[in-house]
């Protein structure tokens, strides 16, 4: 792959990462501004807080749809490095937390980071999946089960797959995952962080 097509590459995956699906839902079908709904974040929970489970459900698949053909924009060229599926599916991340649909406002990098990761390493998608769901049922809070799937990755990578591409890559993620989700933190701390209906947590606050 040359630097031409890295570039061109790199450029086509931002651009399927920037369509702002929660944005485009929110206002074509509920005639709603995400933006100014909720946290203002266009991703998969505020979707499902501000505009229901159907909405929220297609922002999920298609925002780790993102993430996949992002990714895979590196194909596009013929057979190419492995290393390149990771490094140009960044495109698509930064498409999705930097929209210039939307003035390069976006979401959270969650869901387009797992798209690119299935496509990258399916044995750490697995690892990010299973522990973000047993976060939820454990805590009932999507923040907790987002920002320790990255951290789970991260250890993973590094001290399993000795992948450092991915460890690095990974590492920046989480540390950006973080500090999006400065804001759940405090809510967290304080005992105020939204709680999905279902889960140990949930069971918790309802005795």
């Amino acid at each position: 792959m040359t630097i031409f097509h890295f570039i061109i590459s790199f450029g086509l995956a931002y651009l399927l990462g920037s369509i702002p699906s929660g944005y485009w839902i929110g206002k074509i079908f509920f005639k709603k501004d995400i933006l100014q709904l909720g946290s203002g974040n266009i991703g998969t929970t505020n979707t499902f807080r501000t505009l229901g489970v159907i909405p929220g459900t297609m922002v999920l698949i298609i925002d780790l749809c993102k993430g996949i053909l992002g990714a895979s924009m590196a194909t596009i060229w013929g057979s190419t490095p492995h290393w390149a599926y990771m490094v140009i599916g960044l495109g698509a991340i930064l498409g999705h937390t930097f929209s210039f649909w939307i003035g390069f406002k976006g979401g959270k990098a969650v869901a387009t980071s797992v798209g690119v990761l299935l496509l990258y390493s399916p044995s750490m998608f697995t690892a990010a999946v299973i522990t973000f769901l047993s976060s939820i049922l454990l805590t009932s809070m999507v923040s907790i089960g987002s920002m320790l799937g990255f951290t789970v990755v991260t250890v993973l990578s590094a001290f399993w797959l000795h992948d450092w591409l991915l460890t690095i890559i990974a590492l920046i993620l989480t540390i950006f995952v973080f500090y999006r989700h400065r804001g759940n933190i405090n809510r967290i701390l304080n005992g105020t962080e939204s709680k999905v209906p279902f889960g140990f947590g949930h069971w918790l606050s309802k005795k």
